[in-house]
């Protein structure tokens, strides 16, 4: 009786949503508290700061507007994406410009957002797997090394973003389920705030919203009818802003300017050894200086076609980089064997091993999930040989998670695309992290069921 008492109490525990989030706030505040602890505070609050989400809240914090990206005088910008900065500028006004109080209030912002990425990924893994998967994927999530140190390392929308795309999974697969207009309206809000925040995760909205009108309840022109409600409500949030960047570019910049960039700094003459009086390195001052003599406009045009030009002349070289890319994506590196080797850093060991494991992870998620699939749709088939039933049989519980799989295959399949034709760092991979993390639960749960299985297999072959 004690043991069966114990056994009920450790599984209550270990299943709890409100534990495992305490847990995930912990970790993360005894990473940061230690790393904190070896650097001076006069650093903190610099250092952190010395990029262009610090640039342009600091130009906010000081009154200047949305500008000056590379903290000179340059004049307005949309280089990014306006919700972090205001959250940054925010902590400035409140604690200090460049001071270990802001950052320290925004590593808590983000700490903030990390740990409460797992309520969407309990409750989308319980609707994928049951309770098991639930818990399993927020405790992955809760003590995952990369999510322990983003909210610390990157004072980005990193930490948030993730937490947006969970959260855009788990009210997709709650609105395939509800013929609510409120409910598509939220769901608007929600991607107005995930498009003001990452514009990346954008590429995800006709996917998401394709399998809501496919495969939803209720009418099919009804469901159109409120999918335009929730792209409409979407684009009202960003249009401000639209407004706002066509006043001060004079053309239409929806949300981010900086694509021509980005685009540039994976594909120009660095990559191409034979290239004749190329650049050898990208300097920050040497760009600083080029955007304050063309502005951002003609910046970001030379941009464009100093990367597209350089795209057509060597096809053979892009397909090379983009493997290359596709590597540091999801390992964060485009070495990861060799820095493996090399580094003295566990922290950084464990980082590689467990970008490895997860990515592995999530591709045998997806087949687990679509096995099951396949399996249940046979399974109805075999038993009534009626299409009817076998169609009616699939919407149960075993059988949502056929129809679950191609929204989290999503993720991982065409998120990345971006940043395999762009630049590919590992802080990208962090917004669909939590996803993955799903999938790998999903994955080790179809393992330990199928070796279960066989077992019992086994042992009825033993006993006859």
């Amino acid at each position: 009786m004690k043991t069966a008492g114990k056994n009920r109490t450790f599984r209550k525990a270990a299943t709890s949503l409100a534990l495992i989030v305490i847990v995930a706030m912990g970790v993360r505040v005894a990473f940061a508290w230690d790393q904190a602890s070896k650097v001076r505070p006069g650093v903190l609050g610099i250092v952190p700061f010395q990029q262009e989400t610090g640039n342009i809240a600091y130009a906010l914090a000081e009154g200047k507007g949305f500008s000056n990206v590379f903290r000179t005088e340059t004049g307005p910008t949309a280089w990014l994406a306006p919700v972090y900065p205001l959250l940054v500028a925010a902590a400035f006004k409140l604690f200090g410009v460049f001071t270990a109080r802001a950052f320290f209030a925004c590593v808590a912002l983000n700490i903030l957002f990390s740990a409460v990425a797992c309520v969407p990924i309990f409750f989308v893994g319980k609707r994928i797997g049951g309770l098991g998967v639930a818990a399993g994927a927020a405790w992955l999530w809760a003590v995952f090394p990369s999510a322990v140190m983003m909210p610390f390392e990157w004072i980005w929308d990193t930490s948030l973003s993730a937490l947006l795309a969970a959260l855009v999974l788990w009210a997709t697969l709650g609105l395939a389920e509800s013929e609510r207009w409120l409910d598509w309206g939220v769901y608007g809000l929600l991607w107005g705030l995930a498009l003001m925040t990452n514009p990346a995760l954008g590429v995800l909205l006709p996917f998401l919203l394709g399998w809501v009108v496919l495969r939803g309840r209720g009418e099919s022109s009804l469901r159109w009818k409120q999918t335009v409600l929730a792209v409409g409500v979407a684009a009202l949030c960003c249009l401000p802003w639209a407004i706002r960047n066509y006043v001060a570019f004079h053309k239409f910049v929806p949300v981010r300017s900086n694509l021509p960039f980005e685009l540039w700094l994976g594909n120009n003459d660095i990559f191409d050894e034979h290239a004749r009086g190329g650049r050898k390195s990208i300097t920050r001052a040497e760009e600083a200086r080029r955007y304050a003599q063309l502005g951002e406009t003609g910046y970001m045009a030379e941009k464009w076609e100093l990367a597209t030009s350089f795209m057509r002349a060597h096809p053979g070289l892009e397909f090379r980089l983009a493997g290359r890319k596709f590597v540091a994506f999801w390992m964060g590196t485009e070495s990861p064997v060799k820095n493996f080797r090399e580094t003295d850093s566990w922290l950084i060991r464990g980082i590689l091993l467990s970008s490895f494991l997860t990515a592995v992870g999530a591709l045998f998620g997806v087949l687990v999930l679509w096995g099951g699939r396949k399996k249940t749709t046979r399974r109805r088939r075999d038993r009534s040989g009626s299409a009817e039933t076998e169609r009616n049989g699939t919407e149960e519980k075993s059988g949502m998670t056929g129809k679950i799989v191609w929204i989290l295959a999503v993720f991982p399949v065409v998120f990345p695309c971006l940043y395999y034709v762009t630049h590919a760092d590992l802080r990208y991979r962090h917004a669909i992290d939590p996803i993955v993390l799903l999938l790998t639960v999903a994955a080790v749960g179809g393992a330990w069921k199928m070796a279960i299985s066989r077992g019992g297999e086994a042992g009825k072959e033993l006993k006859e």
